[in-house]
Formats: C-alpha cells, structure tokens, sequence
C-alpha cells in the first residue's frame, strides 16, 4: 500500500504450486457434501476428497453506523483492498483522514500516510478505550506510544466513539462523534476486527464452538475428514484453554503446518494462542505477547510486574538506541503470563519471541532469573543489564511481598 513493492511481488509464483504437483483452481466453492465427500464448484463441477481443509479466514466487520458504506470507507484485509487505497490515494488526493480503531493495523496504515507526505495529511485517530493498543499494550506503555505519536503529528482522539460517517453526493466527507463534535474527512479506514467465514462449515453441518468451527488441537473437526484452521476456527488461548477471538498470521500458518504433518502421520497437538504480535510506527518497534497485566486480572490472576529500561547494545558502541521492557507474572504460581516491548531498534523486538517460549515451556519468576543469554557488544544489552533476567529479578522482590 505505500507503493514500496509491487503486489505480484508477495504473491507466490505459479512455479510453486506445478513444481510441487499441486493444482490450483481459481473458483468459488459452493457447497460440501459429506456424505458422498465431494465439494461443488460455482460452475456446477464437483470435486471428490479423502480429507478436506478449510481455511477460510476471515472478513472485516463493519461497525453498524450510517454512512459505512460511502465511497472513501476502507477496510483492510487483502492484497485487493491494499490497491484499491493505493488508487484512491493516487487519484483522489486525500488530505484528511480518519481512523476508526487504534489497534496496529490502523496505526500501521497512519504511519504510512504521514511518512508518505508528512505535511500533506491531517491524520485523526479514533478509539473507544482510554489508550491505543489495548490488546498488546497496558497503559502506562501505550502512553509513551501516544505521546510519540501525537508529537509525529497524529491526532490522537482516545476514549471516544464515532457514531456516524457523514457523506455528500455518495462520498465521505466527515464523522460524527457520541458527543456530537464532527471532524471532516475525505478518507475513513474502519478496522476493527473481522469475522470467520464460517458459510460453508455451517450448511455443512459442522460443529461451531465461540467464535468459529470447532476444532481440536490436531486441528481436526467434528468430521474426521475435515480438517480447519486459521481466522475461520475457535481457537483457543493457551494460557486459560478457553476460546478466544485473536486472529493472527503467525498462528494461522502453524495451523497450516501441523495440519500437514497431520496428515503425513505426525501428532503434533496446536498449543493455544498467546496473540504475540509486533508492529513498527515510524522509528518504534512495538511487540507483545500473552497477557497485558489488566488482561490477568480480568482472567483471575493476581499480576506481578516489572518494567526495564535497557540499550540494543553495550553503551560505548556507536548506535545505542533505547527499549523497553514490560513482564508479566502470576504472583500465586509465579508462571510468566505476558510482555511488553518498545524499542527505538529493530533488533530487541524480537525479544518477544523469547518471551512467547518461555510461556509456552511454562516458566517461573526464579527461571527467568537464571536466562542464560547469549551477548556481544554490538548486538545485545549489556550481560549485568540483561531485560528480562533483571525484569525477573525485580518481580521476585515483588512476589515476596
């Protein structure tokens, strides 16, 4: 969307799939039949299986408020709604725009525009909670990215509620606020979530859990035929095993993996879902994984917490930069539950990853004390000012308190 690359260039060849003997059709699948295990196609054809995937993600909700469906509403979701932005901004000239929604998608899209042309747009933000990133980020953290955001030019408009896009002659040409206050617009992005296609699992009879088909951890269905994975499942989190209704990437193309391995012979259960995640705005490197520390509380855990400032490097070599590091721990089990990053580098993002598998393998507060990390000046924090050892450090003191 930022005209960075091309959209053929992320889209795999055609060499792919033939060189993998692998048969493509580009069609719309009308029904499946489990009895005699075949699937209609739109033109009437019918094709038999011995196992069925269905991987049929997932479609931006729209907020059902007037105006939604005027020319110059976006939502993001696919390579198509990409270009059509893209050709909207090339041809139309937007100047100022409007998003519904302060979750990274969002503010992905806000960067974008303002790196684009930083003084050609007038960029508001808007969003119901009282902080921007309230699936990653507690609030003390997304505050420092709200203040950097304000001061790269975003308005930043949070606890507040759009209750209408107003248009002209079919046309966006402002929003409505709940208290009445109107904002012009000639450009709204509504991302707010999506939704599971869930149109052919229904008609064919399968089991629906909370937000999706049911499927368990070998990503089977209530059919031992079907398998299903990604956005159109209801999946589950790892650390309550209860539903949820995160809808990522990663987790999606993991589901895809174990699904083929299932079917070669493998067993390997899906785990749950931590919803990490990582998003860059302008110079900030933002990631965060498992639970925020209001999430364990809401969930029945009594938090634990600890907040460190470190340096993507050892402070004498050229090109320090600074990070933050946010840990979340259950202070009756000491289990690790969750963290938070911010990071003028690129490289400490990528801590949350380490974060992510500490949760999956179950580790305490005394564990994380002892991380062996591997270091050089260049690369790494300091060895005596390693994050996430001194994080585990700090809450062990809290714990005992």
């Amino acid at each position: 969307m930022a005209g960075l690359v091309t959209g053929e260039s992320i889209v795999n060849p055609d060499a792919m799939f033939t060189n993998n003997n692998i048969n493509v059709i580009i069609d719309r699948v009308e029904s499946v039949n489990r009895e005699d295990k075949t699937v209609s196609l739109g033109g009437g054809k019918k094709i038999a299986y011995d196992k069925l995937i269905l991987s049929t993600g997932s479609s931006p909700f729209l907020l059902p408020i007037p105006g939604n469906e005027l020319e110059g509403v976006f939502t993001l979701r696919a390579l198509v709604d990409a270009e059509k932005v893209r050709t909207y901004v090339d041809t139309k000239s937007p100047q100022k725009a409007v998003f519904i929604g302060a979750g990274f998608l969002n503010l992905e899209v806000a960067t974008l525009l303002k790196e684009s042309n930083p003084d050609f747009y007038d960029l508001t933000v808007v969003e119901v909670l009282d902080h921007p990133l309230g699936l990653m980020l507690d609030p003390e953290m997304a505050g420092t990215v709200q203040t950097y955001l304000e001061e790269k030019g975003l308005a930043m408009r949070m606890g507040e509620k759009v209750v209408e896009i107003l248009g002209k002659d079919g046309h966006v040409c402002g929003v409505k606020f709940e208290s009445g206050e109107t904002v012009e617009a000639d450009m709204v992005f509504m991302n707010v979530g999506s939704r599971p296609n869930l149109e052919l699992a229904t008609a064919a009879g399968l089991d629906m859990g909370q937000f999706g088909i049911k499927a368990n951890e070998f990503m089977e269905t209530s059919d031992p035929d079907i398998f299903a994975g990604g956005d159109c499942i209801d999946n589950f989190h790892f650390i309550t095993k209860e539903s949820t209704p995160i809808q990522l990437r990663g987790p999606a193309v993991i589901q895809g993996r174990l699904i083929a391995k299932r079917l070669a012979g493998f067993e390997l259960p899906f785990p749950g879902l931590l919803g990490n995640s990582a998003v860059k705005l302008f110079e900030k490197n933002i990631s965060a994984t498992g639970f925020t520390e209001e999430m364990a509380k809401q969930n029945g855990f009594t938090p634990v917490c600890a907040t460190v400032d470190s340096v993507s490097k050892h402070s004498m070599i050229p090109g320090v930069r600074p990070w933050t590091l946010k840990l979340v721990f259950d202070k009756d089990s000491q289990k690790l539950l969750g963290g938070q990053i911010i990071s003028d580098a690129e490289g400490p993002v990528k801590e949350i990853d380490t974060v992510n598998a500490l949760i999956l393998g179950e580790k305490k507060i005394g564990d994380l004390v002892m991380l062996m990390c591997a270091g050089n000046p260049d690369c790494a924090s300091e060895p005596s000012k390693e994050p996430i050892t001194i994080a585990a450090e700090q809450a062990l003191q809290k714990a005992r308190k």
